[in-house]
Parts: structure tokens; C-alpha cells; sequence
């Protein structure tokens, strides 16, 4: 099944208000025109593809084989930076554009991108151990990862195991967010709103696709939240409220009247009776 995908480059997060008045988290997403450099075909390749470029970049930036791969039928050379596959995009012929326009307000779609890289760190931050003891007499224990505990051969072979958890690389992996909202398009500035974060620091490539597993609940979330009062049923509120009070003290001022009164005839009943 063919789906809509496109490469952009995360601008930052924003917030914008619905029209119910309810505050919603987006990221705003650059989208340039992607341009189409190949096809892959699944009689000849094994499976359906569109290969496309996006940042203008020069001939020094491009690897020699790479260089037909940007010459168009006139002879100008198109070379950009970043080139990607999209997966079971098809009915692109190459030098065509893939736009912004193929996606409407209220598609759910999948983001893919790499997360911000830290570099090495310590097994504290990267699997969240424990630190160790902080008084002083602990010597500086605090953020060791620990004894491995390996031993020293036979059985307990004198390596590290696969897998083991130490100190190592933190981000800079490939990360999908399923199912975000398409919230806002502007075609005049090609950005696109999604609600939601997705992956990567600001500036990085990220891949938007139709969702692969939608789910439909999500698209009526903003519309099932409780919507926020306007002043004017607050004003009708406060008045029903109030209104509601002054009848009850009414009631209650008569209530007293009467108890009275029936109090006095009490009185007098019995000073007649005497």
C-alpha cells in the first residue's frame, strides 16, 4: 500500500490554541520541496521506493559516483546534502517534487529522526543506577558502575559479558513517534505543526510518514478534553449560583417568621390555659 512520506528538518516546539480554547503542544517542522533523484522498484529491487535529496549543497560535498544521480536531462546538476529512501512511496517520476501539499490538517502520521547525542556517559545517567555511598569515609565510590564480577577464569570466564550495562555512547538513535496529529499547515512558509514532540535537536532531518498503525481515537483527543468556560457562562453561572442563594435565605427568613409566630401562640395558648 502506498503511503505519503516526506524529509524535514525540525525548527523547534511552540504551543498554539485550538478552537476551543485549549492549549496544545506542537513542533513546527521546515518542509522544502523534496526532490526526487530515483525509484526503487519491487520487480527489480525487491520492494517500492522513492529516493529524494533535500539541502542545496556543492560538488565538493558530493562523492564521484554519487554525481549522475543529481545531472537532470538538460545537463544542470541538482546536488544536495541529504539523500533518503521513502519506503512504499510511489507515482514520482525523478527531478519530480514531493511538497508539503500532500498532507492535510488532521492526518496522523509517524515522525522518525536521531536524538540528541551525549556522547560517552556514565552508567548512572545511562542506566539509571544508583549512586553509591556519599559520606566521606566511602572514599569516592559515588558514581562508580561497580565490580563486574566476572572472576578469574574456569567457570567465570575473564571477560565482559554481551550486553553488560557500563559506561557507554547516550543518544544519537533512531527514534520513531507514532501517531501525532497533523495540527497546522502553511504552505506559504512550508512549515508544518504536529502536535507533540518528536526526536533530534533543532535543525536536524526527520522523516514524516502516514501513520502505520493509526489509531482513531487520537485524532478526536483535543475535542474530547473538557473545553474551557467563556466569561460569559461563567457570568451565567455566578448568577444561577447567587440567584439560587437568595432563595434559600428567603426561605429560610420565612422558616424563622413562622417558628416565631407559632412560638408566641404557644406562649399565649398557655396563658390562657391558666
Amino acid at each position: 500500500m502506498a503511503r505519503k512520506s516526506i524529509l524535514g528538518r525540525k525548527v523547534g516546539m511552540t504551543r498554539v490554541f485550538d478552537n476551543k480554547g485549549i492549549l496544545v503542544p506542537a513542533t513546527a517542522i521546515y518542509i522544502e520541496p523534496n526532490l526526487v533523484l530515483g525509484t526503487k522498484e519491487k520487480a527489480k529491487d525487491g520492494y517500492d521506493a522513492t529516493v529524494v535529496g533535500i539541502i542545496d549543497t556543492t560538488e565538493k560535498h558530493v562523492n564521484r559516483p554519487q554525481k549522475e544521480m543529481f545531472k537532470d536531462p538538460e545537463g544542470t546538476y541538482h546536488f544536495k546534502q541529504t539523500i533518503k529512501e521513502l519506503r512504499d512511496v510511489t507515482g514520482f517520476n525523478k527531478f519530480d517534487s514531493i511538497k508539503l501539499d500532500i498532507f492535510t490538517v488532521g492526518d496522523i502520521v509517524d515522525v522518525q529522526g536521531l536524538t540528541k547525542g551525549r556522547g560517552t556517559t556514565g552508567a548512572i545517567k545511562l542506566w539509571n543506577f544508583k549512586v553509591g555511598p556519599l559520606g566521606h569515609g566511602a572514599g569516592y565510590p559515588h558514581r562508580y558502575s561497580g565490580s563486574i564480577a566476572m572472576g578469574r577464569g574456569g567457570s567465570q570466564a575473564q571477560r565482559v559479558t554481551k550486553g553488560k550495562k557500563m559506561a557507554g555512547r547516550y543518544g544519537h538513535e533512531l527514534v520513531t513517534i507514532h501517531n501525532l496529529e497533523v495540527i497546522s499547515i502553511d504552505l506559504e512558509q512550508n512549515i508544518l505543526l504536529v502536535k507533540g514532540a518528536i526526536p533530534g535537536p533543532s535543525k536536524s532531518v526527520v522523516k514524516i510518514s502516514t501513520a502505520i498503525k493509526p489509531k482513531v481515537e487520537h485524532k478526536e483527543f483535543i475535542a474530547a478534553v473538557p473545553t474551557r468556560e467563556t466569561v460569559d457562562e461563567k457570568e451565567l453561572k455566578n448568577e444561577s449560583h447567587e440567584a439560587a442563594i437568595e432563595t434559600k435565605q428567603a426561605e429560610a427568613k420565612v422558616d424563622k417568621v413562622a417558628l416565631k409566630q407559632a412560638e408566641v401562640e404557644a406562649t399565649k395558648a398557655k396563658e390562657e390555659s391558666k
